[in-house]
């Protein structure tokens, strides 16, 4: 098992809790970022937290701008849910703009499960009267505010515009060379005074690594009084927020009604024999 753990001891404290932070990178194809986002975790999270941060690692974790690449790296989110149910972790934070299995995770799980885009782009909402996108290329674009759509977000949106970073893998020099992370951090900072001169209240940098890599130069305003959201700290504090209104709430979270129901307890047996152990938080038959 590759990951990080960030904590000096497990959580056994009242207030302290365990979360998953899923990341659609391969860690030994994005070496530098991985270890920087370890850095960032570490300096946002509160104390009693204990973060493992887990990558892609049975196959992909290089090209999710991709819809079929992501489809294949998410059946490993969602087996990475199952496993974080199974292990007792409070909150699984799924980093990756694309929010990867979401929806699918929501059905599966007790605990919060919380989404990068989602969640930065309902932040983004509390913090200004609208929001604009930075994606990484092209391709990224249409898949992110495909999501804001889906969120019920798009009249806050306003607008996108993309770097040039077709092959994402690319953004790991950025943590290793100075000169090609200022570079980046440039491409995008040229994009977000563009987004605030056209009259864009907050910006989202819509790259997890890339809010990584801004996060590293102290990087949080396009231009005096207009933020730039960074959603991997967002992600984290909310997912903190969330085991702690869960408990405030009994423990109760998601809603079972509808989208997120699970199936009957008197079908789990034959669900089961066909798909596997499925569904590890449904109660017992």
């Amino acid at each position: 098992m590759s990951h990080h753990d960030i904590a000096a001891r497990p959580a056994s404290r009242e207030g302290a809790m365990k979360i998953w932070y899923q990341s659609l990178t391969r860690p030994d194809a994005w070496p530098a970022y991985n270890a920087a986002l370890h850095d960032v975790l570490e300096g946002a999270k509160d104390p009693d937290t204990v973060i493992e941060v887990h990558g892609i690692e049975a196959r992909g974790g290089i090209g999710d701008q991709y819809r079929y690449l992501e489809f294949i790296e998410a059946q490993e989110v969602l087996s990475n849910v199952e496993r974080a149910t199974r292990e007792g972790f409070d909150a699984f934070l799924i980093g990756n703009i694309g929010d990867p299995g979401l929806r699918e995770a929501r059905e599966i799980a007790a605990m919060p499960v919380l989404g990068l885009c989602e969640t930065s782009s309902h932040v983004a909402c509390m913090m200004g009267g609208n929001f604009a996108l930075v994606t990484g290329n092209a391709k990224h674009a249409p898949r992110i505010v495909e999501n804001v759509n889906k969120y019920g977000l798009a009249s806050r949106l306003a607008g996108v515009r993309m770097l040039t970073v077709n092959r994402l893998v690319d953004l790991d020099l950025g943590f290793s060379d100075e000169q090609a992370g200022r570079a980046l951090v440039d491409q995008f900072l040229a994009a977000a005074r563009a987004h605030a001169g056209d009259g864009a209240e907050v910006i989202i940098p819509a790259v997890g690594v890339l809010m990584t890599l801004l996060a590293r130069h102290g990087v949080h305003e396009a231009a005096p009084g207009i933020p730039i959201l960074n959603g991997v700290t967002t992600l984290l504090k909310m997912g903190e927020a969330a085991v702690r209104m869960r408990r405030s709430m009994g423990g109760v979270w998601t809603s079972r009604r509808a989208m997120y129901a699970m199936p009957p307890a008197a079908q789990l047996d034959e669900l089961r024999a066909h798909y596997g152990p499925v569904y590890p938080a449904a109660p017992q038959p």
